[in-house]
């Protein structure tokens, strides 16, 4: 027990904690759209096993680290291009979540399709949500395993004992727990800020397609121009409110 008391430990611990929930915020924002196409009393339910998903997949990682370091390990060369197995998974995570993205932007601003033909009957309405939902829940444990796999190398470069990484992980899934359904209501609550959370979500798969063949996108960047546009939709939204307010005010 005395490695308890080294604060490096603690250290390291605090960091790896914060890194892995600024990296799960893709995650978050992903699941929370794709659990708002569900009925309402299936939304927490969906939120619990997609981070549930999310958690088990990093510990899956986590505890074959060998493989996963393997995987970076020169498959074939292309086009003069060294191509290795994580390059493949975050190549098709990142088309898939670029596709994924782009189909929910259209459904957003143009379609507002249905997610089915429409049930004529209790039974029938039952159905088409069971099969929507675990339609989903598939497509959020795809991706949990993307995000995953970023974040384990992550892990494995800043902190050396298994213990630390297994325990940061667990606290920032919990975390994410916590955040995952007041950040979901608030995307639910305002159209415009589920178009940018979307339009992060096409960042961040064209980051994953581009470091699959070595073109290293700092996340930062991507953070930093999505937090601007948050807060300056947070102050259209905030106008909005008042001006809503200043017309009901003489109608009192």
């Amino acid at each position: 027990m005395e490695f308890l008391l080294d604060p490096n430990i603690w250290i390291a611990f605090a960091m790896l904690t914060a890194l892995e929930i600024v990296l799960g915020v893709d995650n978050i924002i992903f699941i929370s759209i794709l659990v708002g196409r569900l009925p309402a009393h299936l939304r927490d339910k969906a939120r619990r096993l997609g981070l549930g998903f999310a958690m088990i997949s990093r510990l899956a990682l986590l505890f074959s680290l060998s493989w996963v370091m393997g995987l970076t390990e020169t498959l074939f060369s292309m086009f003069g291009q060294d191509i290795s197995g994580r390059d493949l998974v975050l190549l098709f995570g990142g088309l898939f979540l670029l596709y994924k993205a782009s189909h929910e932007i259209f459904v957003e601003v143009e379609a507002r399709e249905q997610d089915g033909p429409p049930a004529t009957d209790e039974q029938a309405l039952k159905a088409a949500g069971n099969r929507l939902f675990w339609g989903i829940i598939g497509q959020i444990a795809v991706i949990d395993i993307v995000f995953s796999l970023d974040s384990v190398i992550t892990a494995v470069g800043m902190v050396d004992q298994i213990g630390v990484m297994v325990a940061a992980v667990i606290v920032a899934v919990l975390v994410m727990l916590v955040a995952a359904k007041p950040i979901g209501d608030f995307v639910d609550r305002h159209p415009s800020v589920k178009v940018l959370a979307l339009a992060f979500l096409v960042m961040v798969g064209m980051a994953l397609t581009a470091e699959a063949f070595d073109v290293h996108m700092p996340k930062g960047y991507i953070y930093a121009a999505m937090a601007f546009s948050l807060v300056v939709e947070g102050l259209n939204i905030r106008a909005r409110g008042k001006r809503l307010l200043n017309k009901e005010e003489p109608a009192k």
